[in-house]
């Protein structure tokens, strides 16, 4: 998988990512319950897309927000549309941030980072210690694969089994999520200190 191409992909898909999103309110709920999304929390979004979780993030108080997309056309409508939360353009494995997050949330974007142990490695550095880590999916594992077969296939892997995608977790986080079931897809953690 290459960057390139997946950063051409999703700026071909950016100006009509919003009108074809589909949201299940109540799996949402249960993602960001689950991911430790409450008042007060630094939230960290990483492959942000076009903020779609990001009025989430506000209705539930969180104390700032931090979105990161390697998609500038992705990047550029999630800080249009949110002027007020920080959206950086950047490959969150290379950039540079001035901070931890008590929260990192990796939402419908797992598959698509190509070293998905590197990409552990990297999230477990911006995440505080006690702080929660959350890779989720408002749909089904193999939903998600259905859903990368077609046109997606060159720019997604498989998205790994929960129980082997917490054992990518367990160096750095104690994982106290596995959800994999026919309506979403979690795995979530505490940062270890």
């Amino acid at each position: 998988m290459d960057k390139r191409e997946i950063i051409s992909f999703f700026d071909g898909c950016a100006p009509w990512w919003d009108q074809d999103m589909v949201r299940s309110e109540e799996v949402i709920a249960a993602i960001l319950d689950n991911g430790g999304i409450r008042a007060g929390v630094h939230v960290l979004d990483v492959a942000c897309g076009t903020g779609v979780l990001f009025p989430d993030y506000r209705q539930r108080g969180a104390a700032s927000v931090t979105g990161i997309d390697i998609s500038p056309e992705m990047a550029k409508i999630a800080a249009g549309k949110f002027p007020d939360i920080r959206v950086i353009c950047g490959d969150v494995e290379t950039a540079d941030f001035d901070r931890q997050f008590d929260v990192v949330m990796v939402y419908n974007a797992f598959p698509h980072f190509p070293d998905p142990a590197r990409l552990i490695r990297r999230l477990a550095e911006l995440t505080k210690p006690g702080g929660r880590l959350s890779v989720a999916h408002g749909m089904s594992r193999e939903a998600v694969s259905r859903h990368h077969a077609g046109r997606a296939q060159r720019v997604s892997a498989e998205l790994p089994e929960a129980t082997a995608l917490a054992a990518l977790f367990a160096p750095y986080f104690d994982v106290d999520v596995i959800v994999s079931d026919e309506r979403m897809y979690q795995v979530s953690g505490l940062r270890r200190p």
